[in-house]
């Protein structure tokens, strides 16, 4: 049996952790409530942090699929070059019943118009990883994104924040493809991720902040 004085912090963390649980939201359902978490799972013990939500009140055709893929383009991202996968599959938890599930949508930065996201898979830049919340369990339908900084494939330092604020500069723009426009607001939530590097891939602290996101079509 351990000490009490061991057991302490590991205490006092599963009691902040419950205290935090966000009730009552419209538009996403705070993973943590059926045993899902706002991390990712890279490895068994780290992950990185799911810090944008877009809600389920957004334009109900982001909602699909086809929907994402067509509106990161008006915002500077497309899908894999070449259509191939480069980089670990991650999986997540958002507490809606199904469990850890595989990254649905990997998106990367569109440097260029042909073949522009091959830039990216090659040198690193901005690119982010989606999943819906969508079991029976919160079938809220809202798109849990991580989003990160790298260069050549090392998330640069501060990279969660920084390439979490860029998506949120870009979303919160009017934007446009082939003929549909956007624009999104956007509500900073703390207290859904711990703040700082525990836990954390790399290492590379965050602080904590959650960007959820309403995106309208204009």
């Amino acid at each position: 049996m351990l000490p009490a004085q061991m057991l302490l912090p590991h205490v006092h963390t599963a009691l902040a952790a419950l205290f935090s649980l966000v009730l009552n939201t419209v538009g996403w359902v705070d993973p943590r409530l059926n045993g899902g978490r706002l991390l990712d799972y890279v490895t068994k013990k780290v992950g990185e942090p799911l810090n944008i939500i877009i809600s389920s009140l957004s334009d109900p055709f982001i909602l699909t699929e086809t929907g994402l893929h067509t509106y990161v383009k008006s915002i500077g991202f497309s899908e894999e070059c070449l259509g191939l996968h480069y980089g670990q599959i991650h999986e997540a938890d958002l507490g809606d019943g199904l469990g850890r599930k595989p990254e649905q949508f990997l998106g990367r930065q569109h440097y260029f118009p042909i073949m522009g996201t091959c830039w990216e898979s090659v040198r690193g830049g901005h690119h982010f990883r989606a999943w819906k919340q969508n079991g029976t369990e919160a079938n809220s339908g809202a798109w849990f994104l991580g989003y990160d900084s790298s260069k050549n494939h090392m998330i640069v330092e501060d990279g969660y924040n920084r390439g979490r604020d860029y998506i949120v500069e870009q979303v919160t723009k009017v934007t446009h493809w082939k003929g549909m426009w956007w624009k999104g607001e956007v509500e900073w939530r703390e207290g859904l991720l711990q703040r700082g590097s525990r836990g954390v891939n790399h290492g590379i602290k965050q602080d904590g902040r959650v960007a959820i996101l309403t995106i309208n079509r204009l």
